[in-house]
């Protein structure tokens, strides 16, 4: 057992221990205060020198405070909401998209079960909906049609029916809104038989009958009303011919929009449920682009603005950013990029089961079409976009 004596000496060497250790405590290398008060007690022996800032790391304010000795700071760029609006690089509203329309002649609406939110329209739901949209800002429609069965075809004839589903829709929407731009998809296969983008024979898809077939499509889609025609098969050459064809027809005032690096992508599948329009045999390979080929866009590229075409497209989209990117670099063309089904599905989804925030992701996505080099943008969110653009300009 210890003495009384004893432990009052033991008391005052703990107490003259404290009080040297407090002392150090409160003064780093260079002199700033560090008080071990809100420390646990349990580590005010460890703290001080895992807390001391080494000499020369940081300077002092006249007040006293810490300062990194750096003048340039971009946080005073993003300080308030003002600023961040006032240097804001990328812009997005209802002017840069274009609302992919699903039509078929049948008089009710047929909802698509891979892309919640869109649905096959009847030719009335079809204005209504063009119309509903207008009100949010968005100017821009583009036609996709699902043909009966009994209409399709190895050559596709039905796609130059001038009283065809398309150009029906053309004239409805023109007729109800003049100012509007309407885009009508020019490719063989919602109209084929065969499934494919081109006429098949012997298991190939051929070039240059299919061009022929494609000039027809254009000119019937042109005396419709279509203010943008958009061929979307990747024929060789075919952009150059239905510019000639549109000339030589007096229609020298009707768009193209190329379908200039559209990859053999597996990003389409829910449009073609929408259109019924899967390939009957095989795959779309031998015309669409290689997904693990960037290059081969400079290819496409240059030829299709110099056959003639005012807009190039990218399509998918959001997986192919360095490509949007790398036209936007090579051109002086407008550049288009697609919000295909994939994408916009994968979003909804995820949207559905609470993984992510719908509106703020889509926007971000639309928004990061623009930064990438995209001027337009074709998106399945047109209306609901615009209409969140409207509610709340600042993203």
């Amino acid at each position: 057992a210890s003495s009384p004596n004893s432990s009052t000496k033991m008391l005052g060497l703990f107490t003259a221990a404290s009080s040297s250790f407090a002392g150090e405590a409160r003064f780093s290398a260079r002199g700033a205060a560090w008080s071990p008060r809100s420390a646990s007690p349990s580590l005010t022996g460890v703290i001080p020198d895992i807390a001391t800032v080494p000499e020369g790391v940081l300077s002092r304010t006249t007040s006293g405070r810490p300062l990194v000795d750096q003048r340039p700071r971009p946080r005073r760029n993003r300080k308030s909401a003002a600023v961040r609006r006032m240097v804001r690089e990328t812009s997005l509203t209802p002017a840069n998209f274009v609302y992919p329309l699903f039509i078929h002649d049948v008089a009710e609406n047929a909802e698509i079960a891979s892309m919640p939110g869109c649905e096959r329209h009847s030719l009335p739901s079809m204005l209504a909906e063009a119309q509903d949209a207008w009100q949010y800002g968005v100017r821009s429609f583009i036609l996709f049609p699902k043909v009966e069965d009994e209409l399709k075809s190895n050559r596709g004839e039905e796609s130059y029916n001038p009283e065809g589903i398309v150009p029906r829709a053309v004239r409805m929407i023109k007729e109800a809104l003049p100012e509007s731009i309407v885009f009508t998809d020019i490719a063989l296969d919602p109209y084929s038989s065969m499934g494919h983008d081109g006429i098949v024979e012997d298991g190939k898809i051929l070039n240059d009958d299919t061009i022929e077939q494609l000039c027809k499509q254009a000119l019937c889609h042109a005396r419709a009303g279509s203010d943008c025609v958009a061929p979307s098969d990747m024929m060789d050459g075919r952009v150059g011919a239905i510019r000639d064809a549109l000339d030589a027809e007096g229609f020298t005032d009707v768009s193209i929009l190329a379908y200039t690096a559209k990859y053999a992508s597996a990003y389409y599948g829910p449009f073609r449920d929408a259109l019924d329009s899967h390939p009957g045999f095989g795959d779309k390979k031998t015309y669409q682009q290689d997904p693990a080929n960037g290059r081969e866009a400079y290819i496409e590229a240059e030829l299709d603005e110099a056959e003639g075409a005012d807009i190039l497209l990218v399509k998918p989209g959001l997986p192919y950013l360095d490509v949007v990117h790398r036209l936007r670099q090579s051109t002086s063309l407008p550049v288009a990029a697609y919000h295909v089904s994939g994408e916009y599905s994968m979003l909804k989804a995820a949207a559905e089961r609470g993984w992510l925030d719908e509106r703020k992701v889509a926007l971000e996505t639309l928004l990061c079409f623009r930064r990438a080099g995209a001027d337009i943008i074709l998106t399945y969110y047109a209306k609901q976009a615009s209409k969140w653009l409207m509610e709340e300009p600042d993203l």
